[in-house]
């Protein structure tokens, strides 16, 4: 693999594709946006880097220019507008359902054989737009979101804990936010359950900090992340370059796993070359079940919204 594309260059499309070019990892990173020239000077700002952090990827922004995208083995899509004072949810859906659509149908016809990893929100119904416009199998596009939160976490726990993030391994499901399902069962600190080292309250309060980790975020600057989330997309690009095998939290669409299908959620997954190459299963007790099953109905509310904001803007 040699080469991947971003699209958006704002600040989590920059933040993408500079974690990938420091990796090191391919030829070609390609940044492009519909603003004239910002994709081009953060691009050349991330290559004027590449003397410091001693890196060899090209990277090379270009403004609307599909053509620049030419056999990329991965894309991440960052497109889309932050809602503002005025705009309702169903407004920000049709308008990012609209750009979604059209960068996905503008690169897999430069990409046919690519893999597609989705950051605009509302991620999951995005990650749908993606998946039907491309018309690639549902393993070659997926949604980044678990990773994220799942980081959140893990951070949150270092944080309590005074523990190496390193030795922190997390497990978490569902949607991206309130619904999300953390399952402190399955997370441990250096091998050792995290329900063995914390009260069940301090486990519940950093549960629900993660939930809300994107909104803390946002109270702070006003504005949503960018460092995490670029990061996070990075590490899903480079399990699939590096065919590592690695299992990560990824919105994706289930065959019938965890009872669920007909939707993107976040489960765990095996990412390599293939992009999804085996939807992890894990038992769940009675609870998590069916915190993941209400995670599960939010979001089929989320594509039912969606397909009605669609409905009324053809008729």
């Amino acid at each position: 693999m040699n080469k991947v594309t971003v699209i958006g260059a704002g600040n989590v499309g920059a933040t993408v594709a500079e974690c990938v070019a420091r990796k090191d990892m391919v030829k070609e990173v390609v940044l492009i946006d519909i603003k004239e020239g910002l994709s081009e000077g953060k691009a050349l700002d991330i290559a004027e880097s590449a003397p410091i952090h001693l890196f060899d990827t090209q990277v090379k922004g270009v403004t609307n220019d599909y053509s620049a995208t030419a056999n990329s083995d991965i894309c991440v899509i960052t497109s889309g507008v932050p809602r503002r004072p005025g705009m309702s949810r169903d407004d920000l859906l049709g308008i990012n359902a609209n750009i979604v659509r059209s960068v996905t149908e503008s690169f897999v016809a430069e990409s046919p054989n690519a893999i597609i990893i989705v950051i605009s929100n509302p991620l999951d119904v995005m990650t749908y737009v993606a998946h039907q416009a491309s018309g690639f199998p549902s393993h070659r596009v997926f949604g980044m979101a678990g990773v994220l939160d799942t980081a959140r976490f893990r951070a949150f726990l270092s944080m309590e804990l005074g523990a190496s993030v390193k030795d922190i391994q997390a497990l978490l499901m569902g949607g991206h936010g309130d619904t999300m399902v953390p399952l402190p069962r399955y997370t441990s600190v250096g091998g050792i359950p995290i329900t063995e080292l914390l009260s069940e309250d301090r486990i519940e309060s950093i549960v629900e900090r993660t939930k809300s980790g994107g909104g803390e975020i946002v109270q702070l600057m006003g504005t949503s992340a960018w460092y995490a989330p670029g990061a996070a997309a990075a590490e899903m690009a480079e399990a699939i370059v590096k065919d590592s095998g690695r299992v990560l939290p990824c919105a994706v669409c289930p065959s019938g796993e965890y009872g669920l299908s007909d939707l993107f959620i976040g489960l765990p997954v095996r990412l390599g070359r293939s992009g999804i190459e085996q939807i992890v299963t894990v038992d769940l007790n009675e609870s998590e079940q069916a915190l993941l099953d209400v995670s599960a109905e939010h979001i089929r509310s989320n594509f039912e919204d969606l397909r009605r904001v669609l409905n009324q803007s053809e008729a």
